[in-house]
């Protein structure tokens, strides 16, 4: 959880970032931005960290391991060593940004640049870098009134309640590349993952959090599309796995494998192909499943929303299953040459 309440916007640079595969030109700055009016920085403070959750995490990655030839992190480092030289260091980074900028589909934009002092993260005050790239412009009514005459007025600016693109560079795990939050909303193509790949070129930091939503995903992917393959299931049963499996990260603070394959599926069989499929998808996915970890409530909370629980029949009905299986049951009317489900229960509301 990132706390911010306290903070100190210290230091901002702004560059345009056009796209060089549309012959958009890099516009850079002379001198970083004067912050030093308080509601501009209480504005400032909400555009660029309102959108940052704090929940999924990052390092700094290298294709041959040296994280000094990673531009961004070299940079973050400098800052962090001293402020002396931001303003030509971020540059520095604009240019760099704009050379990843070739394809015609990635939209130019403001790169601001900022050093922040006083954030908290889980319980630790720490420094941080951020770089933000805002992409989308909105328009503005302004009315303006003198006496008695009013003149309306419109202007193209920034919604400080939309941040396009952000990269929070926590002073924290420096040594493996440092604790990143990162935030893309505006395009999730494959033209603008320039932003986290080719820009930033991080990978998700292998926490409770990472573990967590991976090893929900893939016991997911084992009920959804596998079980089919060596075992006669319906979709209500596979609704039940599904269920089950959630209400095991819910009420337990840390996953055992064993004691989850037990708790969820229901003989040996199914024990033993859920492990297979385990190992198939962790080399797939090229992932580290872990065997033991704590679990994230921050996580099963986001996977929460995909954990479909509604069996939809023709599109006459939906039926809600959020708890025993054994109380719907599912048979073929020959008569009138339809399948059916008999549902038990005791109240109705």
């Amino acid at each position: 959880m990132i706390d911010y309440s306290h903070c100190n916007i210290e230091l901002v640079s702004a560059h345009f970032i056009g796209n060089k595969a549309n012959e958009q030109e890099l516009q850079l700055s002379e001198h970083p931005l004067d912050v030093s009016d308080g509601p501009l920085r209480g504005l400032l403070q909400k555009f660029f960290l309102d959108a940052f959750e704090g929940n999924e995490f990052f390092h700094f990655d290298f294709s041959n391991g040296d994280l000094s030839l990673n531009l961004v992190c070299r940079f973050a480092k400098q800052v962090f060593e001293t402020r002396e030289g931001f303003h030509q260091q971020s540059i520095d980074l604009a240019r760099h940004l704009h050379e990843q900028t070739d394809h015609p589909k990635i939209k130019s934009g403001d790169l601001f640049v900022a050093f922040f002092s006083g954030l908290v993260l889980d319980d630790e005050v720490l420094d941080a870098v951020g770089l933000f790239k805002s992409e989308n412009k909105q328009s503005f009514l302004k009315l303006l009134t003198q006496q008695a005459d009013f003149q309306l007025l419109y202007e193209d600016g920034t919604a400080i309640d939309k941040l396009d693109k952000g990269c929070l560079i926590f002073n924290s795990n420096a040594e493996n590349g440092y604790k990143i939050c990162i935030v893309d909303k505006s395009n999730k193509s494959i033209e603008a993952q320039y932003w986290r790949d080719f820009f930033l070129n991080v990978q998700p930091l292998a926490d409770d959090y990472f573990h967590t939503t991976h090893y929900i995903r893939m016991a997911k992917d084992f009920v959804v599309k596998k079980m089919d393959e060596d075992f006669a299931v319906s979709k209500a049963e596979k609704i039940d796995y599904l269920n089950k499996s959630l209400s095991y990260f819910k009420e337990n603070d840390t996953l055992v494998e064993e004691e989850f394959a037990k708790t969820v599926f229901d003989d040996a069989e199914k024990e033993g192909a859920f492990r297979q499929h385990r190992s198939a998808w962790q080399e797939a996915h090229n992932l580290p499943v872990e065997d033991a970890f704590q679990i994230s409530p921050a996580s099963v909370k986001k996977q929460e929303r995909g954990m479909r629980s509604v069996l939809k029949l023709d599109k006459n009905f939906h039926i809600y299953i959020h708890g025993d299986q054994e109380l719907i049951e599912r048979g073929y009317d020959e008569a009138k040459g339809k399948k059916f489900y008999k549902v038990y229960f005791e109240e109705e509301s």
